[in-house]
């Protein structure tokens, strides 16, 4: 299995940045287009927060790739947890989270490369890097991508949105 790569300081203190805005109340400034999740350590039980891109929505339901991986704390932290709250714009709810299949995984980054097929070959490239192998967007790839970097669903549906 090919090990995605992980960021090294200086990315990380890069992507650490838009926790500030959120921090700050300005959320709304990233759109849509990004959710604050608070998780809590599965070993520490500490509170930590993660900002991560939305790849696709409906309703009050966010999709969101595992950009590093099966590795990463923020996706091992809610996957085992089964809740998080987000936030997104100005609001936050609390979330139910659950890991997608492959086929509904291969549908959602298929929808995200068609409503971003302006900058296709960037995403196509980053995506690349971070799994160490060519992706060109294929069917096929799409299903190696998502066992690499896997899709989860954040569902707000049922549960209250979070006052401040």
């Amino acid at each position: 299995m090919v090990r995605t790569r992980r960021p090294g300081r200086l990315a990380r203190l890069l992507l650490k940045a838009p926790v500030l805005i959120f921090r700050w109340h300005l959320g709304f400034l990233l759109g849509r287009r990004f959710l604050l999740v608070t998780h809590v350590g599965r070993r520490s039980g500490q509170t930590y927060q993660t900002v991560v891109e939305v790849v696709g929505s409906r309703g009050r339901r966010w999709y969101v790739m595992s950009g590093f991986g099966r590795t990463s704390d923020w996706y091992l932290n809610v996957r085992e947890a089964g809740t998080a709250e987000v936030g997104v714009g100005r609001g936050a709810s609390r979330v139910k989270v659950r890991e997608l299949d492959t086929a509904a995984a291969v549908d959602v980054i298929a929808a995200y490369e068609r409503r971003n097929r302006l900058i296709a070959p960037v995403i196509r490239r980053a995506l690349s890097r971070q799994v160490g192998w060519r992706y060109t967007g294929t069917d096929s790839e799409r299903g190696r991508l998502v066992s690499q970097l896997p899709i989860l669903e954040f569902d707000a549906e049922d549960h209250p949105a979070v006052a401040d």
